[in-house]
């Protein structure tokens, strides 16, 4: 595309015009590719984008007005190619017969077709080929060994691409042990690599001194300057002195990320850390090897050799199809022979559309480099592309960091850019220039050149700069301010109906329909239990919404398929004549839930229809609708329009029991809607599936599992603290989720489907279309809030000032150390094992200003002397590693739940679903904790920071959270009389914990659950009733 672009563009122009657009086209392919490749290196999905801008600059490159004939191209050669190549000039000499007739023919040449100069260049691609021979000769001895040495060399940079190849893939699987940084070594080796090939033995002009001056400190100063420049720009050192400030930079900027590591558990008992160094150290001494070995392939004894420049490229193109042959059919065999692959696709769609694309771009890379060398020599395309490299990487921390997070001093926040720019410099200050490339062109392309990276390097400072450090006001005070607002809010709004006329018009004005029949007497139900919430019942309202799509006669099928189908793993309840029947034949271990809910019905039953549910028994959600399909459903749900008045009807249907199939025997139904997808990564199918194909969770895959993803993070945070719960559940602009939930990971079970079906469950995430209830575990006090004189339940003032947990590995199925994610063991691991990686801490400044300070992982416990109690409850289950986990964290034997009241702060954690324990939480003297992805009934009627504290699943925030309500001590104090660094925000922990409290006990009683219920219900009803266009209530 680019090259059709080239040719049409500039079909009237000069041979030098041209070769002057095409040199500007590589350059801008090298740096574009460069660019893309940096931005996109640990986002797999995102190269679709900049591909299509790299085609559309590169037009814009070759269509500029061509610059006059007697000037050459901008791009001078380098000291390894100064002469001219003789194949060139014999090339040129063989086809002037063809430029000859273009010059006498200005008329025809003009409207020459791009196909006709395409034909053109075919035919000197001829001539070369033949000119090779010519030079190769006949097949002689000495040729045939040549031909041999030749093909062996290439088959060893392919053993070694090969190998190359294996190692990426064992970095790439443990990347939370990586630490960055060695790459920037490469420079520095290939430095090392040009002065011994190159600079050791060039003759270079000797210094010659000033003359004297008679004011000495000038002369001082001025032969200190000329030396200085002799030194950088003339000497053989130049190229190492180069690479050594290019390769600081870029090791000064590697450590931007420290205390913004994943808690992502890097295992201590394996070993991995110290395996993963010595491949990195590997992978760098390889990767400057078979650039080295690409260069040594192209030189013919001391210089590079035109000659060979086709024969090489053509020779490794080989060499990296069979490469990629190799590996793919090894990927074939792995993916079909180790368990730990089982169940996945082979060629994933999406990662297949990313592999190509950055295939793509690697290759634009390769080949724009590869036609730059002879310009450029290896160590100046990679003291450039280095700079690229690092400064984007470095740029995007500034951008998407959320200030003052993570924290870096200003000045190693400008160093990396001063000593890159000043690096790259060096080396094009001191190239020297042939004799043809002295023109005016040359010097402005190569000034432009420099003043391209002065830009970016001034825009770098500024970003630096302008970082915020500090905070003025501690986040957590904001966000308690905020939480106030929003709940007092959302109370204003909840019940404003004082009858049963006013809650049918707030209903109408909410919902745009009637309310279902038998509203007056849900209405009577929660006023006369002092319901705190008449209005606001949008949960439920978005829970139903789709199904208005589907026909009455459809649910009600689904819903018998769904229950008589053991295999799905749910349960029924059948509702008749006001009386509540659980189905039969149900699981013994999980009967009590469907029972516990029927008891629920109970209490109001007798104001039902007719009706039929179909119950969830596991923890996990079951539905996602794609977005695709929910989006359209939804739309064309919303656009129903509520019938007129006059036309509603306010009685059931009548004989209602007739429409619903029998839901016993259990084993009636052989098909099903369900898939399994136990036990394997389900993000990719799955999860990302219910957002848009623009979000990130669809268009991004985060695979660097060593460092926080802020640009996730940052939507729902305020530097390392959650806006509120709700937003940081959001899974669509998050997809590092992939690998940081046991539900993503690997869930012990998930049958799911992706067809909208109605299915009741206790928790879901965002997306699913799973119908939410109040959970039975709640209901029947399977976790109970139960102080006692043995367990008291103290003032929050007289608690033990630590951070309590004690917990079951329950979150999801680890067979092949998936359990690194998993947040139960990441939390544990970060409180006790955290040896390996810094963490961030924010802490005061001075008197008015916070300052995130990096630590490492054991300091906010032996140095700020935050207590905690967190542990592992004895066995470790749902496991085949079993052993490693023991092995890693330790257990401890079961605690009473009531120990819980003894502690300030308690901290909660989704399970296989969502935990049991929030609501005692609530009700206790305490101040919880809360981290999850899982969302219930009550969420919207719970606010963040003014009923519980919210905590990012990556964990980042924990300490920082701990830190201001309990307070730190000085660690450069005396430790047996430290001094107060920051006192314990005792009365906000107080606030929220008595405030979260009040609430739970008017707002999330059993009274409560049975009301949400009851108003569900009735809504259900009314879908299911073949006269649900017309039903409604009247007052």
């Amino acid at each position: 595309m680019c090259g059709v672009s080239y040719w049409r563009a500039n079909r009237d122009s000069s041979p030098v015009a041209r070769k002057q657009a095409y040199s500007h086209i590589l350059g801008r392919a090298f740096l574009l590719s460069s660019l893309f490749l940096t931005t996109s290196y640990n986002v797999t999905f995102a190269f679709g984008k900049p591909l299509s801008a790299l085609d559309a600059i590169a037009r814009s490159s070759a269509s500029r007005p061509s610059s006059p004939a007697d000037k050459e191209a901008g791009i001078p050669l380098t000291e390894e190619f100064v002469q001219q190549i003789p194949l060139r000039s014999h090339l040129r000499s063989l086809s002037a017969t063809s430029a000859l007739s273009e010059i006498s023919s200005p008329a025809q040449s003009r409207y020459q077709t791009w196909w006709t100069k395409l034909k053109l260049l075919v035919s000197s691609y001829g001539l070369r080929v033949e000119y090779f021979t010519r030079v190769l000769g006949n097949t002689s001895d000495h040729n045939w060994s040549r031909f041999q040495s030749w093909w062996m060399k290439i088959g060893l940079l392919v053993v070694i691409c090969c190998l190359r190849v294996e190692t990426f893939r064992q970095a790439t699987l443990n990347t939370e042990c990586a630490t960055a940084g060695y790459t920037c070594a490469i420079p520095f080796i290939i430095s090392l690599y040009d002065y011994r090939r190159n600079q050791r033995f060039r003759q270079v002009e000797a210094y010659v001194p000033l003359q004297r001056f008679q004011n000495l400190p000038v002369q001082l100063l001025l032969s200190f300057c000329r030396r200085t420049q002799y030194l950088l720009t003339q000497s053989r050192l130049k190229g190492i002195i180069a690479a050594t400030l290019l390769s600081s930079g870029g090791l000064l900027a590697a450590s931007f990320s420290a205390g913004s590591q994943s808690t992502y558990i890097c295992s201590l008992t394996t070993s991995d850390a110290s395996h993963l160094q010595t491949i990195k150290i590997f992978n760098v001494l390889v990767d400057s090897l078979l650039l080295i070995g690409v260069v040594e392939l192209y030189r013919n004894g001391s210089r590079l050799d035109e000659a060979r420049r086709k024969r090489t490229l053509v020779s490794l193109g080989a060499g990296l199809i069979a490469v990629g042959a190799i590996w793919a059919i090894t990927g074939f065999v792995v993916s079909n022979g180790r368990p730990e692959h089982s169940g996945q696709p082979v060629l994933d769609l999406d990662y297949t559309h990313s592999a190509f694309n950055q295939a793509v771009l690697v290759v634009i890379f390769a080949v724009s480099a590869w036609l730059m060398l002879p310009h450029f020599g290896l160590l100046g395309l990679t003291l450039i592309g280095g700079f690229m490299f690092i400064y984007f990487s470095s740029v995007s921390i500034f951008v998407v960091g959320q200030m003052p997070f993570p924290f870096i001093s200003l000045a190693r926040s400008v160093a990396p850019f001063i000593f890159t720019f000043t690096g790259v410099v060096i080396f094009l200050q001191g190239r020297p220039v042939s004799e043809e490339h002295t023109k005016p062109l040359f010097f402005r392309t190569h000034v432009l050149l420099q003043v391209f990276f002065a830009f970016l390097a001034l825009v770098g400072l500024i970003f630096a700069g302008s970082k915020h450090r500090l905070a003025h006001v501690h986040p957590i005070e904001l966000l308690i301010h905020d939480g106030r607002i929003h709940h007092n809010k959302f109370v204003e709004q909840a019940s404003v109906s004082k009858n049963i006329s006013a809650a049918v018009v707030e209903y109408r004005r909410r919902y745009n329909q009637h309310p279902p029949p038998g509203f007056d007497k849900w209405y009577q139900y929660a006023t006369s239990r002092s319901s705190v919430v008449i209005d606001d019942f949008d949960q439920i309202y978005d829970n139903l919404l789709p199904f208005r799509t589907l026909r009455p006669d459809h649910i009600r099928k689904m819903t018998h398929q769904l229950a008589t189908n053991p295999f799905n793993d749910l349960g029924g309840i059948s509702i008749r004549n006001g009386k509540t029947k659980v189905q039969d034949g149900i699981r013994e271990s999980h009967a009590w839930m469907v029972i516990a809910a029927a008891q629920m019905i109970d209490n109001f039953a007798e104001h039902l229809p007719d009706m039929d549910l179909v119950f969830n028994l596991n923890d996990e959600p079951r539905i996602a609708v794609p977005w695709e399909k929910a989006s359209v459903i939804t739309q064309e749900a919303r656009m129903q329009e509520p019938v007129p008045d006059e036309n509603v009807v306010s009685t059931w249907s009548a004989n209602r029991h007739q429409n619903w199939g029998s839901i016993e025997p259990p084993e009636q139904t052989e098909e099903t809607v369900f898939t399994d997808g136990a036990w394997r990564g389900v993000f990719d199918p799955y999860v990302s599936a219910v957002c848009p194909p623009t979000s990130k969770a669809r268009s991004q895959r985060i695979w660097d599992r060593r460092e926080i993803c802020l640009s996730c993070a940052g939507p729902h945070s305020m530097g390392q603290f959650p806006l509120d719960f709700m937003r940081a559940s959001e899974i669509c602009h998050q997809p590092d989720l992939a690998f940081l939930h046991g539900l993503m990971i690997s869930p012990s079970s998930f049958k799911v489907s992706q067809e909208l079906v109605p299915v009741f469950s206790q928790s879901a995430i965002f997306g699913f279309n799973d119908i939410l209830y109040p959970s039975p575990w709640n209901y029947v006090n399977k976790t109970k809030y139960a102080p006692s004189d043995e367990h008291p339940d103290p003032h929050y003032y007289h608690k033990k000032n630590s951070l309590y947990w004690v917990g079951s590995t329950s979150e999801g199925f680890s067979r092949f150390g998936e359990w690194k994610g998993m947040p139960r063991q990441r939390f544990t691991h970060l409180i006790n094992n955290n040896t390996q990686s810094q963490v961030s801490v924010l802490l005061p400044a001075s008197k008015n200003s916070y300052r995130y300070e990096i630590m490492d992982g054991g300091a906010p416990m032996r140095d700020l002397q935050l207590q905690t109690s967190v542990r592992l409850a004895d066995p470790i289950v749902r496991c085949t590693d079993c052993e490693k986990q023991q092995a890693e964290m330790g257990t401890t034997g079961w605690a009473e739940f009531q120990d819980h009241w003894a502690n300030r702060f308690l901290f909660d954690a989704d399970g296989a679903g969502f935990s049991g324990r929030f609501l005692p939480f609530l009700l206790s003297h305490s101040l919880p904790l809360k981290t999850g992805l899982f969302r219930q009934w009550f969420d919207s009627r719970v606010t963040s920071w003014m009923h519980f504290v919210p905590i990012d699943i990556r964990l980042h925030g924990l300490w920082s959270t701990l830190a201001f309500f309990a307070g730190v001590v000085d660690p450069a104090s005396d430790p047996d009389d430290p001094d107060i660094l920051m006192k314990p925000h005792e009365a906000q922990g107080l606030w929220i914990a008595e405030e979260g409290r009040n609430w739970a006990q008017v707002a999330l009683r059993k009274e409560d659950m049975e009301i949400y219920f009851f108003r569900l219900l009735l809504e259900w009803g009314r879908l299911t009733d073949d006269q649900r266009d017309v039903l409604g209530f009247k007052p």
